[in-house]
This record gives structure tokens, C-alpha cells and sequence, in this order.
């Protein structure tokens, strides 16, 4: 992707410095290239340390003003998690209308696979987002090999994703 598209990821998990952050971050940092600047939003941050400046008002301002949005999640009892639902729920209808995103779970068991596909992708369409790319999803016990499933995944979407976020840059 060029530098001009605007990439940021918003992860929700409720420990600070995650696998899950560092998961979304270097998905967002494959997607825009080496020479752009990422913008990530912690929500553990935002929420449970209270910081607040710059608070939801800046979160909801960088959201709106990407390109490609990452949401990343751990998967809590068959779901995404409650931080990540508390600030989806708080963005206005069509927050995210031209933006593109990229759901990205981390999963302890197979079985939580399709979390990314059957929940959270279509919060992110009722939001107005697009989602022309499958989920990125993952299991913790392929963490180790975070490097191969990024370069697999974007190999695999990275000149779909690039194209349409390109496109509807210049819309």
C-alpha cells in the first residue's frame, strides 16, 4: 500500500501491551508498508487506566479519519470482548462508512475460529465499514509463527485490500 492510505488498529483487550496488540499492530504495519505511519488505539488505555486525554473523543476522530481499520480481539467466551463492544457501541450509526477493515482475532481453540466472520464482521458492516478481505484469524499456539500467517494472509489479500482502499481514497 502507499504511505497516503491511513492505517489504524484498534484493539480490545483488556490487558494492556497484548499478543492481541502486537498481532493487529504488525498486521497494520504489513498492510500500509514500511514506509507509512500506523496509528494504534489500546483499549485498555482508554477504559480500565482511565487516561484521559486524549479519551474517546480522539479514539472516535482517528476511527473515522483511516483508511484500513484493524480490530483486533482476543476471543472471551465465545465472543469478541465487552471493551471492544463498549467502544463499537458507542461510534454513531455509519462511524466507519468508507473505511475498510480488517477484523483480526486471537482464539485459544479451533473451535473459535469463525468468531472474527459470524460477530464482529457484521458490527463492522452495520457501521458502514467494508470488509472485501477475510478476517485474520488466529490461534495462540500460532503466535510463534506470527511472521508466516502475515506474510500467507497478506500475499493472499494485500493487492485486494490495497486496490479498494486506493479506490475509495480517491472517492
Amino acid at each position: 500500500m502507499t504511505d497516503s492510505i491511513s492505517v489504524t488498529t484498534v484493539v480490545g483487550n483488556p490487558k494492556r501491551l497484548s499478543r492481541t496488540l502486537t498481532t493487529a499492530e504488525a498486521l497494520a504495519a504489513a498492510i500500509a508498508g514500511p514506509e507509512a505511519k500506523t496509528a494504534s488505539i489500546d483499549l485498555a488505555e482508554l477504559y480500565l487506566d482511565g487516561i484521559e486525554p486524549p479519551g474517546f473523543d480522539h479514539a472516535e476522530a482517528r476511527v473515522r479519519g483511516a483508511r484500513v481499520l484493524v480490530v483486533g480481539t482476543p476471543v472471551y467466551k465465545a465472543s469478541y470482548t465487552g471493551l471492544l463492544k463498549l467502544f463499537l457501541d458507542q461510534l454513531p450509526p455509519g462511524a466507519l462508512e468508507g473505511t475498510v477493515a480488517v477484523p483480526v482475532t486471537i482464539a485459544a481453540s479451533a473451535e473459535h475460529r469463525f468468531l472474527a466472520d459470524l460477530q464482529l464482521r457484521p458490527v463492522l458492516a452495520e457501521l458502514g465499514a467494508s470488509l472485501p478481505v477475510p478476517s485474520l484469524a488466529l490461534r495462540e499456539k500460532e503466535l510463534p509463527e506470527l511472521d508466516a500467517h502475515l506474510a500467507k494472509w497478506t500475499g493472499a489479500h494485500l493487492p485486494v485490500l490495497a486496490a479498494i482502499a486506493g479506490a475509495e481514497a480517491k472517492a
